[in-house]
């Protein structure tokens, strides 16, 4: 699939915001590759990558409503502005539904039943636990708790030294 037009698309939603922009290609990128090596089919695969693009696309509109951006506030407040993007580029309802789902549950990390939340969130934990600094006791309990598929595992493993 490309991803071009919504890549762009959300580099104007964060325009003047380098790092968010950062972020969102680097979670994309561990999602394509974990959901690749774990064999997810092509639609599965399609879903997980278009939500790693826009799984962020509600801290702008947290921080503008209430000042502040936490997991919550952007679990409630991305789903909206995802399903208005997703459609104004085309996109078939079905997967803007499970998009949308995934933005709003990409920080609840309970009854995880399908790979798709499964990988994005271990894509978002690579990336964020490097570019917060985390301690090696961080990572090593997030790799246990929160790392379910063998690709991300690896990665993890890799990538920290765990």
């Amino acid at each position: 699939m490309e991803y071009k037009e919504l890549l762009r698309a959300m580099f104007v939603h964060d325009q003047g915001d380098a790092k968010r922009i950062q972020h969102m290609l680097k979670v994309h990128e561990f999602a394509r590759l974990i959901g690749l090596e774990e064999g997810l089919e092509e639609q599965v695969q399609h879903i997980l990558e278009t939500a790693a693009i826009v799984h962020d696309i509600g801290i702008r509109p947290a921080e503008e409503k209430y000042g502040n951006c936490n997991g919550k506030l952007q679990e409630q407040e991305g789903p909206p502005v995802a399903e208005k993007l997703l459609a104004e580029l085309g996109y078939d309802e079905y997967v803007i539904k499970r998009v949308s789902w995934l933005v709003g549950h990409h920080h609840t990390y309970t009854d995880v039943h399908c790979m798709e939340h499964q990988i994005l969130l271990e894509a978002d934990f690579l990336v964020n636990l490097f570019e917060d600094g985390c301690e090696m006791e961080t990572i090593r309990h997030t790799y246990d708790s929160m790392f379910r598929t063998t690709a991300g595992k690896e990665i993890c493993k890799t990538m920290f030294g765990v």
